[in-house]
């Protein structure tokens, strides 16, 4: 894949529109897709679709498996009979995630209907489910962590009574048994978000447009990953962090980032032969075309900061599994359909892990004219993947109102062009780039400026929250962005060309 031009548009699917105060995988979602067929693009790309945990960062989630509940789409569940029409819950802001509320409300209802579901049928479907997941541990591990975590009313597990924050097998037994119908609940709602994903993606599937998934390196400490295999992370006896993960001083932040992740136990990793994440990679694909793997180069070496530190600034690189992780992951999978995000600071080493497996890396145009220039144009090579900005940067139209008069005049001088439209000009390099792939932000189609940003790294509240409302899309924008995205050779035609790729913007 990714071996012929194509374009995609960024957008994580709680940034949809649609009723209940988050997007969801329900018919706004169809709605979307086929938007995104009538601009002729051939992807897709999402956030992780795991279960978010502090900060409502996908990238920090309770499981690094299952999906994010809040996701489900509920009208879907009214029209099944698990809960009464009369349930839905309207009062929510449409522009932006009310996380908080949307949570509480949410859940409430999907705990309504898995209970509902429950007593009424015994399905073979929801049974199936369960019986395949259980051929890898991570779905019944999800589902008792989840279950204890509302029993210790959510705190993270190291505060929890020593027989449940570290149990032995025969009380995981106990405690299962205790937790039955907590445990059942979960497993059902990880079975509607994952049959409701796999219709959804079938549908952007059979439009011509592959999925773009994305794994991050780093799992969250309060995580069922953590909690029920101690043994793959640096803890202490205790099972407190040694080290956590971040970054050095970069473009974000003049003290680094502290992420404040758990690190891997690279030697305990392989003497399982790598399996945990053979399982987690194999999980990935089984919901995505494609994956995008956040901080590859971590692989090579990650950023080892002590977890007493105040800032990244005190860390350093130490070696990660490199070329035996992603042997055991090829061996064991075949050949990965994977983007490697290899930015920040990149030795030749890192670049090297990536060259061997061909994995195509990413530029980013924001990067280009103020501190990178391997970002301009004329350095893009046919295999990477270019974005105008992605999740983390600010949208291309804040970021070039905010940009200096010389970084604007540079950028104007390179492009030949002028004026104040710097996500039109910025969209419009990256379609004429020579790499095969380009990602676009909704909001940079949309030319919106940084009330559209969907995260500002190193800031723990108030990411993740924008949404975009139909109102947004102007008519005629469809027609238009398809006449750019077919003049630079970018259109995938699939089987019905053209003709079928029409979109009324009043729905």
């Amino acid at each position: 894949m990714l071996d012929k031009r194509g374009c995609g548009i960024l957008l994580h699917p709680s940034s949809l529109p649609g009723s209940g105060g988050i997007g969801t995988l329900g018919s706004d979602a169809r709605r979307y897709i086929d938007l995104l067929h009538a601009m002729g693009m051939s992807y897709w790309q999402v956030l992780p679709l795991t279960p978010p945990a502090c900060g409502n960062s996908p990238y920090s989630a309770f499981t690094a498996f299952g999906g994010n509940p809040l996701l489900i789409d509920l009208e879907r569940i009214i029209h099944e009979g698990d809960l009464s029409p009369d349930r839905r819950a309207d009062n929510y802001p449409e522009k932006y995630v009310d996380f908080a509320a949307v949570t509480e409300q949410k859940m409430a209802l999907l705990y309504q209907a898995a209970s509902q579901f429950l007593n009424r049928i015994n399905s073979s479907r929801f049974n199936e489910f369960c019986d395949f997941c259980e051929s890898t541990p991570w779905l019944h591990n999800y589902a008792l962590f989840m279950a204890l975590k509302r029993r210790y009313h959510g705190n993270s597990w190291n505060l929890w009574p020593g027989d449940a924050a570290r149990p032995t097998t025969d009380m995981r037994r106990k405690l299962s048994l205790e937790l039955e119908t907590e445990i059942a609940i979960q497993k059902y709602l990880q079975w509607q978000f994952a049959r409701q994903w796999q219709e959804l993606r079938s549908y952007a599937n059979q439009r011509n447009i592959s999925v773009i998934g994305d794994i991050p390196i780093f799992v969250a400490y309060d995580s069922a990953d953590v909690w029920g295999n101690r043994d793959n992370y640096l803890l202490d006896e205790n099972g407190k962090s040694t080290f956590v993960a971040g970054v050095p001083p970069d473009y974000f932040s003049a003290t680094g980032q502290l992420w404040g992740n758990p690190l891997y136990d690279w030697r305990a990793l392989k003497r399982s032969g790598y399996q945990w994440w053979i399982d987690r990679f194999s999980a990935t694909f089984k919901l995505f075309d494609l994956v995008r793997v956040d901080h590859f180069r971590g692989f090579e070496a990650a950023w080892h900061i002590p977890a007493d530190g105040q800032t990244a600034q005190t860390g350093e690189w130490v070696p990660g599994a490199g070329e035996e992780l992603f042997d055991a992951l090829s061996a064991a999978l075949g050949p990965l359909a994977v983007i490697a995000e290899d930015l920040g600071v990149i030795t030749q080493e890192v670049l090297a892990l990536r060259d061997r497996y061909n994995f195509p890396g990413m530029k980013i145009l924001q990067f280009a004219f103020d501190h990178d220039p391997a970002n301009l144009p004329h350095n893009h090579v046919r295999h990477g993947v270019v974005y105008t900005g992605t999740h983390d940067n600010n949208t291309t139209q804040g970021w070039y109102l905010a940009a200096s008069d010389d970084v604007r005049a540079e950028m104007h001088a390179y492009l030949g062009c002028d004026g104040d439209d710097g996500a039109g000009n910025l969209v419009r390099a990256a379609l004429m780039s020579v790499a095969n792939t380009v990602i676009i932000p909704l909001q940079d189609i949309l030319k919106l400026g940084s009330e559209a940003r969907m995260n500002v790294p190193g800031t723990p509240f108030g990411n993740w929250e924008w949404r975009f409302t139909w109102d947004m899309i102007p008519e005629g924008l469809a027609t238009y962005v398809l006449s750019q995205v077919k003049r630079y050779d970018r259109v995938s035609y699939g089987e019905n060309g053209y003709a079928q790729r029409s979109f009324d913007s009043r729905g």
